[in-house]
């Protein structure tokens, strides 16, 4: 690494490792961000020509997170609801720790913050409500072979904003762990013993991380 700090430490560093540290993707399904798309996403939605309904965007919601919680129930999927302030990521990681998982779905955890959410005016003009709503959001935490723990976060309001959260330390560890090299992990921190062979068997699969 490059920076001051660990340039001035350099004599009590064994080796370091530069990528990035967490990676924050927010998504968009941009038809239904406007008026005229989101009405034309909603006639082939319900194939035909029928007009969004107020009663009937309220009830999407609704059937959202009653199908969620059928299919988390029917495949072992815990489904927890969270209070305003709590660490939900912190909450998920103590869960990761505990349980031997399978990669996929491993926890939904539900909590409430403002999101976009369209409404019908009484003359059936589609409007945005204001100010933006406090919704459920739904995160669900992913064990995946190559990223390890990723969190993809969805409104089950229309338009469906959502985001996507990666942690290119975890990347790394996961392929290390493929490489076959040796390291221990202390929170968000890898600690690489034999640094330098490690470094040099990871190098290939960490160049696209690179700042």
């Amino acid at each position: 690494m490059s920076d001051e700090l660990s340039k001035r430490n350099e004599g009590l560093l064994q080796g370091s490792y530069d990528c990035v540290d967490r990676v924050l993707l927010n998504g968009y399904y941009g038809l239904c961000h406007s008026a005229g798309g989101f009405r034309l996403w909603w006639s082939r939605l319900k194939g035909g020509d029928e007009s969004p309904d107020r009663n009937l965007l309220m009830r999407m919601a609704g059937h959202f997170s009653r199908r969620l919680r059928a299919y988390a129930a029917a495949h072992g999927i815990p489904v927890v609801n969270c209070a305003a302030g709590q660490e939900k990521h912190k909450l998920a990681e103590e869960y990761l720790e505990k349980a031997s998982l399978r990669p996929g779905v491993f926890l939904i955890l539900v909590g409430r913050a403002q999101a976009p959410v369209w409404d019908v005016s009484p003359h059936g003009h589609l409007e945005w409500k204001h100010p933006m709503p406090f919704v459920n959001h739904y995160s669900f935490h992913i064990l995946d072979p190559d990223w390890g723990h990723v969190t993809i976060k969805l409104s089950g309001h229309p338009p469906f904003p959502a985001q996507i959260m990666l942690n290119g330390h975890e990347y790394v560890a996961c392929q290390a762990r493929k490489a076959g090299a040796e390291f221990n992990k202390e929170e968000n921190v890898l600690l690489v013993s034999s640094m330098w062979q490690a470094w040099r068997r990871l190098q290939t699969p960490c160049q696209n991380l690179w700042l």
